[in-house]
């Protein structure tokens, strides 16, 4: 049952990968590595479909040849093995080191591949079952076929092998972090089918030696659907990965631009000015905005510019004052302070705030030059700015001081 739910797993995200990156493919008919990788998706989703129980012996009849399904199947792997290890050279080496390597991996696999179709149709599977796995169980106790299975396993073994070294070497590589995650998945993936190869000659060798090695199958095909889910991940993630970073960046910047909308609509109501947009209603600003990165740098500016058109109407012998009867610390240069400050000034009357427009001499602390960090101190400044108008007159709010 689980074998079977991996399986169509498999065989639906092998084939819907190779879908994804078709139309890239047709757009760069002459990127050979492109070419390999589509490769790649589309026979590992064709070697897992036609092993399917429920397709296996229809297509077993239509081509009247019992167990013709596994030879498909291995015919498969073996080509997906060596597409995968033309993208990787070429990912990893220069173009024309990359075409020698791959022209050698080529014939390597290419001369493997004719022999192992010549060796199947001279064995064969043996014995016929109503699944797959049964049938190569049953297959190997044959001397002749358990010898097959077992070169087979080896080109198998040295194909992931070889890409378990080439990913780990490209992943030193690699400049971008989706690009070095895929290419770590795509190594535990080859690791996982490398276990599966020692598992499935583990019980070709348990038929000569004369023990029972049927225990160890789900271990095998356990490893070897998980591993080839991971590949089919793993390279398909620098892809996608992309847009999960632009999801996150783009919720990143919608959640501080609501947090800092309370601290920016005080600074509005005593300085319309300051503002380049007509301002939204509440409702209407909890609306994702079309771009909330240029929306967030936009409140950021405007805030900057409320605090320096109000920062000049207290003095610093007032902020003093307002924090010791606060009890709250007198250093206007913290979040708390900058808060504090602009709690002190828009409390008085707008009469009393334009007469005392002198020059300030309470320290400013500079802009920061990373327009993260200045986002994540305006932050704090808001979420001062909240708790101050919160808390009761006499009383200091523990999270002021936070």
């Amino acid at each position: 049952m689980i074998y079977g739910v991996l399986a169509w797993i498999c065989a639906i995200g092998g084939l819907a990968a190779f879908s994804y990156r078709l139309p890239d493919l047709l757009r760069r008919k002459h990127d050979l590595a492109l070419w390999a990788l589509c490769t790649y998706f589309l026979c590992s989703g064709i070697s897992f479909l036609v092993d399917l129980d429920l397709l296996r012996l229809h297509i077993s009849d239509f081509f009247g040849h019992p167990n013709i399904t596994s030879l498909i199947t291995q015919v498969a792997v073996v080509v997906l093995t060596a597409a995968q290890q033309v993208v990787l050279v070429y990912w990893s080496s220069p173009p024309a080191e990359a075409r020698r390597m791959a022209r050698r991996r080529l014939s390597f696999f290419g001369a493997a591949l004719g022999v192992l179709v010549i060796a199947s149709f001279v064995v064969g599977p043996v014995a016929k079952s109503e699944t797959a796995t049964s049938t190569i169980l049953l297959s190997i106790q044959d001397g002749g076929y358990a010898l097959y299975m077992s070169f087979y396993l080896l080109i198998c073994a040295v194909g992931q092998f070889e890409t378990v070294r080439l990913s780990l070497r490209f992943t030193k590589m690699a400049n971008r972090q989706w690009l070095e995650v895929g290419m770590r998945t795509v190594t535990v993936g080859a690791s996982l089918i490398l276990v599966y190869c020692v598992t499935r000659g583990i019980q070709i060798a348990g038929t000569r030696l004369h023990f029972d090695g049927s225990g160890l199958d789900p271990i095998q095909w356990t490893c070897g659907s998980i591993g080839a889910l991971l590949q089919i991940t793993g390279w398909t993630i620098p892809s996608w990965g992309i847009h999960i970073t632009r999801a996150l960046g783009w919720s990143r910047s919608y959640r501080s631009y609501l947090r800092l909308r309370p601290l920016w609509w005080a600074l509005y109501q005593a300085s319309p000015d300051i503002a380049l947009d007509p301002p939204r209603s509440w409702p209407r600003d909890l609306i994702p905005p079309r771009d909330p990165h240029y929306r967030l740098y936009r409140r950021v500016i405007e805030i900057r510019d409320g605090q320096l058109m109000l920062r000049t109407s207290l003095s610093l012998a007032d902020f003093s004052r307002v924090a010791r009867s606060l009890e709250l610390p007198e250093d206007p240069t913290s979040p708390l302070g900058e808060a504090l400050q602009m709690r002190a000034v828009l409390s008085r009357p707008a009469e009393e705030r334009a007469e005392r427009a002198d020059a300030s001499d309470i320290p400013a602390r500079p802009p920061y030059d990373d327009f993260r960090d200045e986002v994540e101190w305006l932050t704090r400044v808001a979420s001062s700015f909240t708790a101050l108008g919160q808390a009761r007159p006499g009383h200091t709010d523990a999270r002021l001081l936070s």
